[in-house]
């Protein structure tokens, strides 16, 4: 088959065929469901942006999800860019009743939803870096397929972003790091179904997590997220806020979320943001 790689039209590649927004709906906005609305637009600056703009108009299960993203946004500012319907681009907006200083949670919950609903649908073990990337295996080696990122939207509401490769190629990726279902051997791509998996596991785990009061503990949200995390038990050097850095071995997660780091002196220290670089033993 040859594919094109302009956006001369939805079906420029033929590898990528848009996504089927009545489909999705039909599958996903149920009476006794999460989601309340979902809709699929060709292109947009960021999902996040879009959505959190709309926050106070919108009911809670609002669904947004891009074709193509010219600004998308990972964690500190970085950009996240990728072909048009290579991937998964999509934001949703929650209003959570559950204690604030539990929200810190959600982006976490995220990842286990979106961990556990591609394995399921794509066929391909993804594990967690924390606090927000998604891991795929490829050739032995780690690279991140996907992220997260969690932005208050008003008073009562928080947005989540997701971003996932799904089909991009060797040639397609943007640093050498990254990776995609597709060459991980993914046993499925098509993005239709990857998206009802992911948004079911969510509407599955935020429900848990509600009904629990936001209890991690409870809701099983951190003994999941702790048996998926490749961070714990690895050696890591953390970038803090301050130009901090903190370099030791991940042995847990907090109550609150944070990664739990033993230091060289025999202290540990949690860490609630920063950038986390997995080290190896030669570096």
């Amino acid at each position: 088959m040859t594919s094109s790689h302009g956006s001369g039209g939805p079906w420029s590649d033929l590898d990528r065929p848009p996504l089927n927004a009545a489909a999705l709906r039909r599958a996903l906005l149920l009476p006794d469901g999460l989601w309340t609305s979902l809709d699929v637009v060709p292109t947009t600056g960021s999902t996040n942006s879009d959505l959190a703009s709309r926050a106070g108009d919108l009911p809670e299960g609002a669904v947004l999800v891009a074709e193509e993203q010219t600004a998308g946004r990972g964690r500190l500012d970085r950009s996240w860019v990728a072909p048009a319907r290579s991937g998964l681009f999509v934001s949703v907006l929650l209003k959570p009743d559950v204690p604030v200083h539990r929200w810190g949670w959600l982006p976490l919950l995220t990842g286990v939803a979106a961990a556990t609903g591609l394995a399921k649908a794509a066929g391909v073990d993804l594990s967690l870096k924390w606090p927000n990337d998604l891991l795929v295996s490829i050739g032995g080696e780690e690279r991140k397929t996907g992220g997260i990122l969690a932005e208050r939207a008003g008073e009562d509401g928080v947005v989540l972003g997701l971003g996932v490769n799904v089909t991009l190629r060797e040639d397609e990726l943007p640093v050498p790091a990254a990776g995609s279902l597709l060459l991980a051997h993914a046993v499925s791509t098509d993005r239709d179904t990857l998206l009802r998996a992911v948004l079911r596991s969510m509407d599955q785990w935020y429900g848990a997590w509600v009904r629990a009061d936001g209890d991690p503990e409870r809701s099983g949200l951190q003994e999941a997220y702790a048996a998926g995390c490749a961070t714990l038990g690895r050696r890591v050097r953390a970038e803090l806020p301050g130009e901090r850095m903190l370099e030791g071995e991940a042995v847990a997660l907090d109550g609150d979320g944070r990664l739990v780091v033993a230091t060289e002196g025999g202290g540990t220290e949690a860490v609630s943001a920063g950038d986390i670089v997995h080290v190896r033993a030669e570096d």
